[in-house]
C-alpha cells in the first residue's frame, strides 16, 4: 500500500533567508528531490551567488530572478522621474498622492542640468512662482468648498478639513510642476529590476540615471549579483536620437479631441464570444467562430449573458475579453495622464511633457476669484518651457505643471478597459479621469456596444457632464 504525501504549504520568509537564497531555492527544486525546506537549508549567500553567476548570468536563466523580491523606496524624487521608474509593467507601485497631501513650498527638484548655467535663474523663479500660486490657491479654493460642504453637527476641524481636502486639493494640483518632488514605493523581482535599472542609466535626465546608480547600489546589498551587470543600453539611446531626428518636422495639426478612437476590429466582439466556447470544447477556433456567426441576435445575446451575466460588483471578467483590442490617441492633461500611466496593462507611448498644447482651467479656481493669478502662473510656465526648450527640451518638461495637455496613444484589450473605465468613473475618482473614462466606454461601447454594454458604469454620468461641472477650460 502507498503511503499518503501530506500536502505542505508554507513561505520561505525573507527575515531569514535572502531573497537571492530564496531564488535559488526555488531554482533548484526543477532538478533536486528534496523540499525547498531542505533545499534552503544547504545554502549560504555565497553559495548563492555562485549559482546566480553560472545559471542566470552565464546562461541566462534570467526567470531564476523572478522569485527574488525586493522594495525599494524612493524619496523626495521628482514626479518627471517616477515616471521613468513607474513605467515598468511587472512591479507594483504606491506613490505621495497630490488629491490628500500638500507641498510646501521649495519642494521641487533643481536638476544638475541647470544648476550653474544662465538657465537657473528662470527656472527657480517659475517654479517658486508656481508653488506660491499653488499655495495661495489653497487657501482660497478652500473657503468655496467650505461653503459648499459646511461642517457636520459636532464635527472638529480637523476631521471637516479631511472630509473635504481632497476637493480642494484636487483642484489647486493643477498647478504643481513636474519637478515637485514625491516619493514612491516600488515592489519587483530582480530581473524585472533589471531591466528597469537598464532604462533609468539610459535615461536623457541626469536625476533618472543617478536614481539608477543610487538604486543599484542598495539592491545589491541584497542581491549581489542579480543586478551585477545592469547598465547602460546603447539602443534605448539611439533609437530614442535617432526617433527624435526622424519625427522632427512633424507639424501639429492643431487637433485638440481628447479621445479618439484610432484602432477597433468589427469581428472583435465575435471573436470573444468564439474564444468563450474555444475554451470548453476540443474544436478549432474557426469552428468556434463559424459557429458563432451562425447565431441569430438572441443566441449571441444568451452567450453574452453565460459570459458576463453573473458577474458582481468585486468580479472582474473573463479573459477572453482580451481578445478585443483597441487603440486610443489621447489628449488630457498631465494629472490625468499620470493616473492613466498607471494601469500598466495598456500598451502606452506618451509624447514629452511640453507646454505647447494648452491647458486646463478647473471651474472652482474661477469660483475662488483667482483664475487670473492661476492664468499668469500658467503663462510664466509656458514662456520658461518655450525658454528652456531652446536649450534643453527634456530639462524644459520640470517645469510643466499638471494642468498642461499631453498626448498618449493606448492599445489595450477589452478586460482592461472594463477595469479601467469603472475604476476610474467611480464618484471617489479625480474628476480629470472620471471624464477620460466616462468619454473612453462611450468609444468603446460605440464600437462593441453588446459586450461593452455590461460595463458597470454610474448611472446619469457623462464625460459632457463632468466636463461642465469641473472645468471651466480644458
Amino acid at each position: 500500500m502507498t503511503a499518503k504525501v501530506e500536502r505542505q504549504i508554507y513561505l520561505l520568509s525573507p527575515r531569514e533567508l535572502s531573497p537571492e537564497t530564496i531564488a535559488v531555492t526555488f531554482a533548484k527544486t526543477s532538478r533536486s528531490p528534496h523540499s525547498f525546506r531542505e533545499i534552503a537549508e544547504e545554502l549560504t549567500d555565497e553559495k548563492s551567488a555562485d549559482f546566480h553567476e553560472k545559471w542566470v548570468v552565464g546562461y541566462g536563466h534570467a526567470s531564476v530572478a523572478e522569485h527574488a523580491m525586493l522594495h525599494l523606496a524612493f524619496e523626495n524624487i521628482s514626479r518627471l522621474a517616477i515616471e521613468c521608474i513607474e513605467s515598468n509593467r511587472l512591479a507594483s507601485y504606491t506613490e505621495k498622492s497630490t488629491r490628500y497631501q500638500k507641498w510646501e513650498p521649495g519642494g521641487y527638484q533643481v536638476p544638475d542640468e541647470v544648476v550653474g548655467t544662465s538657465h537657473e535663474g528662470i527656472y527657480r523663479e517659475t517654479c517658486d512662482l508656481l508653488f506660491d500660486e499653488y499655495q495661495r490657491s489653497l487657501g482660497e479654493v478652500r473657503r468655496v468648498v467650505q461653503s459648499m460642504h459646511p461642517p457636520r453637527e459636532d464635527e472638529s476641524e480637523s476631521r471637516w478639513d479631511g472630509r473635504i481636502r481632497s476637493r480642494y486639493v484636487d483642484v489647486c494640483r493643477f498647478l504643481l510642476p513636474a519637478s515637485a518632488l514625491a516619493n514612491v514605493g516600488m515592489t519587483v523581482n530582480a530581473r524585472s529590476l533589471e531591466h528597469a535599472l537598464g532604462k533609468m542609466f539610459s535615461h536623457p535626465l541626469a536625476e533618472v540615471r543617478q536614481i539608477g546608480e543610487a538604486a543599484k547600489r542598495v539592491v545589491q546589498q541584497e542581491v549581489p549579483t542579480l543586478v551585477k551587470y545592469a547598465d547602460r543600453r546603447k539602443h534605448l539611446v539611439e533609437s530614442r536620437q535617432e526617433g527624435r531626428r526622424l519625427a522632427h518636422g512633424l507639424s501639429s495639426d492643431g487637433e485638440r479631441t481628447m479621445l479618439a478612437l484610432v484602432s477597433s476590429d468589427g469581428d472583435a466582439e465575435l471573436r470573444v464570444l468564439a474564444a468563450a466556447l474555444y475554451e470548453h470544447e476540443p474544436c478549432s477556433f474557426e469552428t468556434a467562430m463559424a459557429h458563432v456567426r451562425s447565431l441569430d441576435d438572441r443566441g449571441r445575446s444568451a452567450l453574452v449573458e453565460a459570459l458576463l451575466g453573473s458577474m458582481d460588483k468585486f468580479d472582474a471578467p473573463t479573459r477572453a475579453l482580451e481578445h478585443a483590442v483597441y487603440t486610443i490617441d489621447g489628449l488630457m492633461d498631465q494629472g490625468a495622464y499620470f493616473e492613466v500611466k498607471r494601469h500598466r496593462m495598456m500598451t502606452q507611448t506618451a509624447q514629452r511633457l511640453t507646454a505647447e498644447l494648452g491647458y486646463a482651467v478647473p471651474r472652482l479656481i474661477t469660483a475662488a476669484g483667482v483664475e487670473s493669478s492661476y492664468r499668469a502662473a500658467m503663462h510664466a510656465a509656458a514662456q520658461a518651457y518655450t525658454q528652456l526648450a531652446k536649450w534643453n527640451e527634456e530639462v524644459a518638461a520640470y517645469v510643466v505643471p499638471n494642468g498642461f495637455n499631453r498626448r498618449v496613444l493606448l492599445t489595450f484589450n477589452l478586460r482592461e478597459a472594463f477595469h479601467f473605465c469603472e475604476l476610474r468613473s467611480a464618484e471617489n475618482a479625480h474628476f480629470s479621469v472620471r471624464r477620460v473614462a466616462l468619454r473612453l466606454a462611450e468609444l468603446i461601447r460605440e464600437a462593441h456596444p453588446t459586450l461593452a454594454g455590461r460595463m458597470r458604469m454610474p448611472e446619469g454620468i457623462t464625460w459632457q457632464s463632468i466636463e461642465a461641472e469641473n472645468f471651466s477650460q480644458v
